[in-house]
């Protein structure tokens, strides 16, 4: 909302700077954009938030002006004359659906004349952001900017029968609208239909039609001023994805009692603007009238919410400022400072959002000033406590920021098409029944999108090393798509989601820059497998993974969170080519999801069992075997081999360097495997060690074909 400095001295009798004034209204709630200096003069970039439809015209933000400088507001009341013929004889209105028209009123002007609008209301509209097209046009958009209230005039003599219905759009009801575009309607939409309500001539709240519009020709004009229902007209502004400065106020609740004061307003500027002859009275058709809601506040829950008191005088100034029209209601009412203190306030029709005593306590503060309230805490009525699996979530959140990883937090909401990349085919996607956007309008089956998702923008934003983790949650639809209802679950799965590319090691004055790769993602899982009794890796995973790079991992401990042994808990990989390519991602990217409640429940349970023993008296023996070992031999079947033979000084198995090419028959590699020999009761002697060693030896080669290395 631009707020023209000079056109809200019109209102209230401000002396301060723009800056100044900007400053405060920031102060009292007011989210303030900018202040620009234009050749009309300053014009402060208000922000206004979605429960504030009244501050969306100039006449709102002067209110609010007036409250926080203790200014009268000057009010509105436009006189226009009238002729003695009546405007209900000339244009009758129905409403045939109240439910999404709460009110329509109608004014009829004849023989006006349509020119170009004066210097005055150019420039205040060119200030406002808005193009001038002729002076009737452009009174309805000033009028709006004013008043906050939008408004619609049609070319009186094009409307059939000069009758006015409201009704909802039949379905697959066309019409052509203002900006030149043919739209197509469903039952849902709110439909100006003019004669007998066959023919649509707007759509309501959003957007006239072309057949009425007024031109340089239109001699008598209707002013349409009418209330439109906020939810509706947010669905409609989405499903016609039309948006328009009307369906911004209407569908954040504008002010029904406003319509006929701004009809009013846009007739007398008409006639002094235009010319023309005003027939006498209104045409008010007002199912939808709401009864004013009393509201109470007292002093001792301000002095609760706040921790601080409010002088009597600074509560009443402030409320009736604001047009609560407060009186004091407790028996203490000629007590100044009473702590029995109570005011019983008239719910104002531009303030549907006020409801509670905790809502009056809001607009008494941020208007008597934040600042003036000392800061303190609130009493605790109940002891703090940890929230379930905070221990074990902190210790790996702790291992991944180790790690390198940094954390984020996204919106679970996202793009169909962009889901279904990731989403299993035995899952439905869970959709918005009110989506924010076109782009957000089902809940994530996978982590995996949100992720890619970040990853892309870091990468289009020049960030080409990443590694990130989120803990979060996705959301199934178990069951497939057509089945009975009853036949399909859903599911919200807490997960953690982890995503890297670029480099794994930057180049530095001893190492040359090296790229990430799975064996870097493995590790990095293997290091948070280690806080819940190690992870088991196999082959598989799903299809938009790297068929190559890729695993699923299970649980390696004995007992899960759910009781199960070995238990799947997720899946990681690189990105396939052509979901990569369908993402634009243009480097090789790596993800991981895990399923955090095993996870935890493994955490717990590795806690439970670890046992603390003195350390070895004995000096540990390692030994190295290179091995050749034909392609698709996992390093799991190596462990797996030297582990059966059951030999129980053995303290630990690594891979510790792997080789292709030169000297390597083609079909085989070479593993090095470093096996560590230790026992806790005496020290090992040569023979043993070879012993051993034969026996592993003996064990690769009847097993696995694997043969020792010629060094």
């Amino acid at each position: 909302m631009k707020v023209v400095y000079n056109w809200l001295k019109d209102f209230v009798d401000v002396t301060a700077t723009p800056q100044e004034l900007a400053s405060r209204l920031a102060l009292s709630g007011t989210n303030i954009g900018g202040v620009e200096n234009g050749p009309h003069g300053a014009v402060i970039e208000a922000e206004v938030s979605s429960n504030r439809p009244d501050c969306l015209g100039h006449y709102g933000i002067a209110r609010e002006v007036g409250a926080i400088y203790k200014l009268p507001l000057k009010h509105v009341a436009p006189k226009p004359p009238e002729s003695p013929a009546k405007a209900g004889d000339a244009i009758k209105v129905g409403i045939q659906s109240p439910e999404l028209c709460g009110r329509f009123t109608a004014r009829v002007i004849r023989n006006v004349k349509i020119q170009p609008s004066p210097k005055w209301l150019k420039e205040r509209l060119e200030a406002s952001g808005v193009a001038s097209i002729s002076n009737v046009v452009d009174i309805s958009n000033y009028v709006m900017l004013e008043l906050g209230h939008p408004l619609h005039t049609f070319d009186y003599d094009k409307v059939r029968d000069h009758r006015i219905v409201v009704r909802r759009a039949k379905p697959n009801e066309k019409m052509r609208t203002l900006d030149g575009l043919e739209r197509q309607f469903d039952s849902n939409i709110c439909m100006i239909a003019d004669g007998d309500g066959s023919r649509p001539i707007g759509i309501g709240g959003i957007m006239g039609g072309a057949e009425t519009e007024i031109s340089f020709s239109t001699k008598n004009v209707l002013i349409e001023c009418a209330w439109f229902e906020p939810v509706a007209i947010r669905r409609v502004a989405r499903f016609l994805k039309l948006h328009t400065e009307a369906s911004t106020r209407f569908g954040r609740g504008a002010d029904p009692e406003m319509a006929e004061l701004a009809s009013r307003r846009a007739a007398e500027l008409i006639l002094q603007l235009a010319g023309g002859e005003l027939l006498a009275g209104v045409v008010d058709d007002y199912p939808g009238k709401r009864a004013s809601i009393k509201i109470r506040v007292t002093r001792a829950e301000i002095l609760r919410v706040m921790g601080a008191d409010v002088p009597d005088k600074q509560v009443e100034a402030c409320l009736s400022a604001l047009g609560f029209a407060p009186v004091r209601s407790d028996q203490n009412r000629g007590a100044e400072g009473s702590l029995l203190a109570a005011w019983e306030c008239t719910q104002p029709s531009w303030r549907a959002e006020v409801e509670r005593e905790i809502d009056l306590i809001e607009e008494i503060a941020r208007i008597y000033g934040l600042d003036k309230f000392p800061p303190r805490l609130p009493a605790a009525r109940q002891g703090a406590a940890r929230l379930p699996h905070y221990e074990a979530e902190t210790r790996l959140r702790e291992r991944l920021i180790g790690l390198g990883y940094r954390e984020i937090l996204t919106i679970p909401h996202v793009a169909e098409e962009r889901d279904a990349l990731f989403r299993p085919s035995d899952v439905s996607p869970a959709r918005l029944s009110n989506p924010l956007s076109e782009e957000a309008h089902v809940l994530r089956s996978t982590g995996i999108v949100t992720m890619a998702g970040a990853i892309e923008w870091n990468l289009n934003h020049g960030q080409r090393n990443a590694r990130l983790f989120e803990i979060g949650r996705h959301y199934r639809l178990n069951g497939l798509a057509g089945k009975a209802s009853e036949n399909i679950e859903s599911v919200e799965t807490r997960v953690l989601t982890v995503g890297a590319t670029g480099e794994a090691r930057e180049k530095g004055l001893y190492d040359a820059a090296r790229d990430f790769s799975f064996a870097d993602l493995k590790g990095d899982l293997d290091s948070i497998g280690e806080l819940c009794g190690a992870f088991h890796w196999e082959d598989g995973g799903a299809e938009w993974l790297h068929a190559a790079r890729r695993g699923s991992v299970r649980l390696n401990s004995s007992i899960s969170s759910e009781g199960t042994n070995n238990s799947s808990v997720g899946i990681a990989g690189q990105l396939a080519r052509r979901v990569a390519e369908k993402l634009k991602l243009r480097q090789e990217v790596f993800v991981a999801e895990l399923q955090l409640d095993p996870v935890y429940g493994a955490m717990y349970a590795a806690k439970e069992a670890r046992r603390y023993e003195p350390l070895p008296r004995f000096p540990s023996v390692e030994r190295d075997f290179s091995l050749l070992l034909a392609d698709g031999t996992k390093f799991a079947d190596v462990m797996k081999t030297i582990q059966s033979l059951g030999i129980g000084e053995i303290h630990s198995i690594e891979a510790t360097d792997l080789f292709r090419g030169k000297n390597v028959p083609a079909g085989k590699y070479s593993l090095l495997v470093r096996v560590t020999f230790q026992s806790r009761e005496a020290t090992l002697t040569e023979a043993q060690i070879g012993d051993y060693s034969r026996k592993i030896i003996s064990a690769l080669e009847t097993n696995l074909g694997g043969q020792l290395r010629a060094s």
